[in-house]
């Protein structure tokens, strides 16, 4: 019997995702989190939401910015290995629910302030597109720019106000001492405007204008008072961002987006720890979600859905040979792992991973008597084997028609390829029988 075992960096993937609020409850933060690598967006999504503790009534929309802009949103069954190591991905927090309200995607451009509008349009995107909702039948000019507002209130530049700058005679004070507005409320509450003048009011005081626009950024029309807006779905809206509205917005927190993975993002004793064999065999038995092409059909309900699959070792035998996976193939490249795997040469005590057991309490455990590496790489390589003389108890190293003694130190590298360990409890054989010597063959080949 063989197990053929993945090294845990075949079958894991660290990612970085940017994680902004739907509502404006708090600034926008990457997380770099570990998932199957042959997962689905569904598992990213979980292990972001209990990276950043997601509320249970918050749900992540998660989707993927290109140029200034949102290329595409993930469904939940997408798998994870069409997403590349150089995108940039982002993970917005909305309600629960948010389907059913009406989504607004928010991008950002320079502008003077008396930029004419072809000219508007001819200037680069900058920053990260936001992404709100508020409810269908809200599509007036003070409902959008108070959505708008809620979701820029964190990125407002302190300011200390005097005590005569507050709110004068219910109105908002001047834009050089602006107020960032609560948002303690949900998105669905928080945004139907129960005071329609109050609102109205307050957007005319708001330092930012707004115009409808279409995927590229490009200007439709203004957001305008008494009429719905809505120009295709979800809308989109371009801000225009003069020095004016610099000095009252930190823009820093919405530029440079960090790519999923990048390997100096990673500390270097995270780089240089070792794997060892049992971090293999806990990959191996691992349960891992299946994509959406193994979907199985559900007897009670007849319905396909997603399922998990889960190995289990029942019974271990006397031999046992452990081929590590040293070949790592994705959508895009294909390479061999040089990874050094610690693996134990005395004591390997594989109990707990046997299911059963038929020496009753009694531990497996097992000595490693050989291994076998492999040098090069998918084109082609070179094999070398180590070996353990039992009678001598002294190791080995076959390299074609050169043999050589070693110290059993030396058989651990970065080539092993695959290793074979014997058990030895009181119900085998002892250890002299695994590797049985001939004696008169050894005589006659070195006649």
């Amino acid at each position: 019997m063989y197990l053929s075992l993945p090294l845990p960096s075949t079958v894991t993937r660290m990612m970085t995702v940017t994680v902004f609020s739907g509502t404006g409850d708090s600034l926008p933060m990457p997380y770099t989190v570990t998932v199957p690598k042959n997962g689905v967006c569904r598992d990213l999504c979980k292990a972001l939401s209990d990276a950043c503790c997601l509320k249970q009534s918050e749900m992540l929309l998660l989707g993927e910015v290109y140029d200034y802009r949102i290329y595409r949103y993930f469904s939940p069954l997408e798998l994870l290995n069409i997403i590349k190591d150089g995108d940039q991905l982002v993970a917005y927090k909305l309600p629960a629910g948010h389907e059913k309200l009406l989504r607004i995607e928010i991008l950002h451009r320079n502008v003077d302030r008396f930029t004419p509008e072809p000219q508007f349009n001819a200037r680069k995107l900058i920053g990260s597109p936001l992404v709100t909702c508020i409810p269908n039948d809200s599509t007036r000019k003070a409902d959008i720019y108070a959505a708008v507002s809620a979701v820029l209130a964190p990125f407002v530049r302190a300011k200390v106000h005097a005590p005569g700058e507050s709110v004068l005679n219910g109105r908002r004070p001047s834009l050089d001492g602006i107020v960032p507005r609560d948002n303690g409320a949900s998105c669905e509450k928080g945004l139907s405007m129960s005071n329609v003048d109050e609102a109205t009011s307050d957007a005319e005081f708001l330092p930012f204008k707004l115009y409808l626009s279409d995927d590229k950024g490009h200007i439709r029309n203004p957001v305008e008072e008494d009429s719905d807006h809505v120009f295709g779905l979800p809308m989109r809206l371009l801000m225009g961002w003069s020095d004016k509205e610099h000095e009252i917005y930190n823009l820093k927190y919405m530029d440079d987006l960090p790519d999923v993975f990048k390997p100096g993002f990673m500390s270097k004793k995270t780089q240089q720890e070792a794997v060892n064999l049992f971090s293999c065999l806990d990959a191996f038995l691992k349960d891992e979600p299946l994509g959406p092409d193994d979907m199985w059909l559900v007897s009670c309900c007849k319905e396909h859905r997603q399922a998990r699959k889960k190995l289990d070792l029942w019974r271990l035998p006397e031999i046992l040979v452990v081929h590590l996976k040293r070949f790592s193939y994705s959508r895009y490249m294909k390479n061999k792992l040089d990874t050094f795997v610690n693996f134990p040469i005395h004591d390997l005590d594989m109990t707990k991973y046997a299911k059963h057991t038929s020496g009753g309490d009694q531990p497996l455990i097992y000595e490693l008597y050989a291994v076998i590496n492999h040098y090069g790489g998918l084109g082609g390589g070179h094999y070398s084997a180590y070996a353990k003389l039992i009678e001598e108890d002294s190791w080995y190293h076959f390299d074609d028609s050169h043999v050589s003694s070693v110290n059993e130190e030396e058989t651990g590298t970065s080539a092993a390829y695959l290793l074979f360990y014997r058990r030895v409890d009181g119900n085998s054989c002892a250890m002299s029988d695994v590797v049985p010597v001939n004696t008169h063959m050894v005589d006659s080949l070195e006649a």
